[in-house]
Parts: structure tokens; C-alpha cells; sequence
């Protein structure tokens, strides 16, 4: 750590607490994770960059924080993850940083272990990480889902200190700050992890501080919700998983990036993994995964370009892209078991939870509907108070809900209309079972606004049941129909 100030972050958030790792624990998983990477070495030297890829991403797992921001922050804390000098002594800096992860001595750490054992200065460095994600005076972002790397923003700002010179914006100018130690971890990401996370839009208006005080920045904002393409990270891919191939990259003959190449992917090509990931001892931080393509081709490609896919979406199927672009955000998930449950009807609380999520409707503070079927330990009893709370549906009697109910198209066009609000259209309708319905309003609209067709030429199809899959599709052309007609 690069100075003093997050030293007291970091106590002032586990002073008192019992949630740190108890030593017998401790030394139980650092031994599993020498074991893992093949780690003996008593010698105070720097292990190979293979074996200390393998001790930062096996110890960030251990801790379900994405390996890609524990090596980042390993890097930029000490270049080159540096443990020893030259002559086997640990690198202490002048703010008494200590080792790979620059940890300053605490009470609940050993200080002379800090410097002699790598794994020990690692676990301690991503336990911080750990508590700073966890803390509750720190903003934060979508779902705050411990997997997607944008999410991490502030605990990467923390694990420095919340400093006005860590403010993701400059106040005098209102430009964001590219000196902020968060946005040097994620140049570092893109660096060596060929991984391009997205530039948050803060504004000037989040952040409120005294550039010339030594007092924490206060955030303004606490929460912030993001329409943009987020990153999840790439270390959990399992054999028999099917991914996606993110651009054309080369398949290699080895898990190196001086190996033969034996064909090149193409953008969205469907790989399926066939063993778990492998290190290159070389300065990358990616790792590398054998793959098998469509025609028998085995290889091997790096973490880097390769995306989760649902294993029941076949190649190139119609609504693809705009699942792809639903999971990126954060607001569509699969049913589970990797799937994404195509063909499977839309019900009425999957309906709320995506609408809700992909308009940022706020799920605080809102009254109780009252429907017996949705009680207050409902799963999804927030989604659907907010919902009706904000007239974006409504339950089908005064006392129900029917949350399991699946949506019809008839629902579906009544709930986009309201809730994205197209203008009202002369256009006569081709459907034959759309006649003076409570929703034939809303389906001329959402026709006319080319948010939907028929089942045909001529119908409609008002009772039929909308899939998931069909509901991804009208969500996609909703949301950027409504951007386009507000620009």
C-alpha cells in the first residue's frame, strides 16, 4: 500500500470485527494454495511469473474476489509482483508497505510473516480487497455482483485510501481523473489482461471534497445504476462450458503466445472448454483454456477472449445479440445450469425483475401491495412492490398477483407501453385479432414504433404466452427505441 491513509481505512473497518480469517484457517488454505501452485520454496526469492500468476489467482478465488483485479492491484502495488530484493529481503517502501501486495503491518498480521512468506502478504492483500467491497459507506454499482470487474471501482479506490486525490472526477474541472490510483489499476487490466473494462460517467455532482484537506472524499451518490456493457470475469469457465470467442484470435498448439497458431477463430465463434485453465510463465496475467471447436479442433485460447454463453442458445440464433447484450448489463440471467431457458414462458415476476432492473426502478422504501400470493418473504417481493408501486403493473385481482403466471403478448405490449411510453400512431394494423381490446392502443404503438410483429401477417396472437427469449428481443428494441426518440 502506497501510504498511510489506507492503513486506517482498513482498520477502521475491521477494528473490532471477527471476520478475519482465523490463523489455523489461514494457515490451513495458504497451505492448500502452495500446494496447488506447486509453491515450496522456503528461499527468499521471487517465484517465477508462472507460479506466482497461480499464487495470486488461486488465493483470489479462494476469497471470490476476480483474480483480474487482485493481480492489477499485485502489480501496481509492486512491479513485476516483486517480493525480495536482490539480496532476499522483503521490499519495504518508506510508508512501511510491506511485500508484493504492500501491506502495513496490523495487529492482525504477523509483520516479519508479511515479509518473508509470499502467499501470506498475498492472502492479507486480498483480504483487504475482500473487506473494502464489503464495506457500506462505499457507493455502489448495479447489483453489485462480485463477479463483474466494474463493480470492484470503489474497493479498488479504497484499498489506496478515499482521498480526494483518488476522485474519480477533478473538481475544479470536472473532468475525470486518469490519475486516480483505480484508474491506473484498470489501464494495468488492459494491459496485461487484454481486458478494456468500461469508463464509468460520473459526474462532477458525486463527489464532494476539499482538494486542499486530508479529509476522505464524501460520495454524494450512493448507488449508481449503469447501462453499459460490464465485464465478468474470466476465471470461472467449466469443462463442457460453452463460450464465445469475443474477436478472431489465434488457437495455439500449447498455453503460450509463442506456440504455433493452428487456425483463428472467428468473432462469436462457439468453443466449448475442455479442462481447466493454465499458466504461461511469462509477465501476463491472462491464463489460457483449452478449447475444442465445432468441427474436432483442439487448442488453446487466452482467458482474455473468451465470454460465457448459455448452453441452450444455439449459434447464431435471432435473438442472440440482444440476450448477449441484456446479460452484459447485469439485467437478464439464466434459469441456471448454464442455461438460459429457451423456449420457456416469460412469468409475471421475471417479467418485473427485468423491467425494474433495466430501468433502475428503485426497490426502497416502497408499500406493500398487499397481494396474498406475494408476501414480504417473497423472493422477489421488492421487484414487485416497486412495480406496482410505479403503475408498471398491476396484480390481477385486489388480493393477487400471480407472480408464477406467464406474460401474454397482450400483457407484454400494455407493460412496454407504459413503461416506455410510444407515441400514439394513425397507422392502421394489419391483425385480425385485434379489435377494440383494453390493448389495442398499446399494440398499434408498439407496431408502429417496429417494437413488434404479428404471429403472422394478420394475428397477433394477444393470448399467446411470450418466451424469454421473444421478451429479450422486445426489451433490446424498447430501450433503444426509447433512447433514440429522447435524444
Amino acid at each position: 500500500m502506497k501510504n498511510l491513509l489506507k492503513v486506517l481505512a482498513v482498520f477502521l473497518i475491521t477494528a473490532g470485527a471477527s471476520t478475519f480469517v482465523k490463523a489455523a484457517d489461514t494457515e490451513a488454505s495458504t497451505q492448500d494454495i502452495r500446494q496447488a501452485c506447486k509453491y515450496n520454496s522456503t528461499a527468499k526469492v521471487n517465484p517465477d511469473f508462472k507460479t506466482l500468476n497461480c499464487l495470486l489467482t488461486e488465493t483470489a478465488l479462494a476469497y471470490d474476489v476476480p483474480p483480474e483485479i487482485v493481480k492489477a492491484v499485485a502489480e501496481g502495488e509492486s512491479k513485476d509482483w516483486r517480493q525480495f530484493d536482490t539480496n532476499g529481503n522483503a521490499i519495504v517502501t518508506g510508508d512501511n508497505g510491506i511485500g508484493i501486495m504492500q501491506i502495513t503491518n496490523q495487529s492482525q498480521y504477523n509483520e516479519q510473516q508479511l515479509k518473508d512468506d509470499i502467499v501470506y502478504n498475498i492472502q492479507a492483500g486480498v483480504e483487504t480487497l475482500d473487506k473494502m467491497f464489503k464495506r457500506t459507506d462505499l457507493p455502489t454499482i448495479n447489483n453489485k455482483e462480485r463477479d463483474v470487474l466494474e463493480n470492484w471501482y470503489f474497493a479498488i479506490m479504497a484499498y489506496n485510501g478515499t482521498k480526494p486525490v483518488n476522485s474519480p472526477i477533478v473538481q475544479a474541472t470536472g473532468q475525470p481523473n486518469s490519475n486516480a490510483y483505480q484508474e491506473k489499476i484498470k489501464r494495468l487490466i488492459n494491459e496485461f489482461e487484454l481486458i478494456k473494462l468500461a469508463d464509468l460517467p460520473f459526474k462532477k455532482e458525486d463527489f464532494s471534497y476539499d482538494s486542499n484537506s486530508t479529509n476522505n472524499i464524501e460520495f454524494v451518490t450512493k448507488n449508481y445504476s449503469f447501462n453499459l456493457p460490464f465485464t465478468k470475469s474470466k476465471y470461472a469457465f467449466k469443462v463442457g462450458q460453452k463460450v464465445t470467442a469475443t474477436t478472431a484470435v489465434n488457437i495455439r498448439t500449447s498455453p503460450s503466445t509463442d506456440s504455433a497458431a493452428k487456425g483463428k477463430t472467428s468473432t462469436g465463434e462457439v468453443l466449448t472448454i475442455t479442462g481447466p485453465f493454465q499458466y504461461e510463465n511469462k509477465k501476463n496475467h491472462f491464463v489460457w483454456y483449452p478449447v475444442k471447436r465445432s468441427d474436432g479442433t483442439t487448442g488453446y485460447v487466452a482467458s482474455s477472449y473468451l465470454k460465457y454463453r448459455f448452453t441452450d442458445i444455439p449459434a447464431k440464433h435471432y435473438a442472440e445479440d440482444e440476450i448477449d447484450y441484456l446479460v452484459d448489463r447485469g439485467i437478464l440471467k439464466g434459469v441456471g445450469n448454464d442455461k438460459f431457458g429457451v423456449g420457456q414462458g416469460l412469468t409475471r415476476w421475471q417479467a418485473v425483475v427485468l423491467l425494474t432492473r433495466a430501468n433502475h426502478v428503485s426497490l426502497d422504501n416502497r408499500p406493500d401491495p398487499g397481494f396474498k400470493d406475494v408476501p414480504q418473504n417473497h423472493p422477489y417481493y421488492k421487484e414487485i412492490a416497486a412495480a406496482v408501486d410505479v403503475n408498471l403493473f398491476n396484480g390481477v385481482s385486489d388480493t393477487e398477483f400471480k407472480p408464477d403466471k406467464t406474460l401474454t403478448r397482450a400483457e407484454m405490449a400494455v407493460v412496454l407501453q407504459r413503461l416506455y411510453q410510444f407515441p400514439a400512431t394513425t397507422m392502421k394494423i394489419p391483425f385480425t385479432d385485434v379489435k377494440e381490446n383494453w390493448y389495442k392502443d398499446e399494440v398499434a404503438r408498439l407496431y408502429a414504433s417496429g417494437i413488434t410483429d404479428g404471429v403472422t401477417k394478420s394475428t397477433f396472437g394477444p393470448g399467446n404466452t411470450v418466451t424469454r427469449e421473444q421478451f429479450a428481443v422486445f426489451l433490446v428494441r424498447s430501450m433503444d427505441k426509447s433512447y433514440r426518440l429522447t435524444r
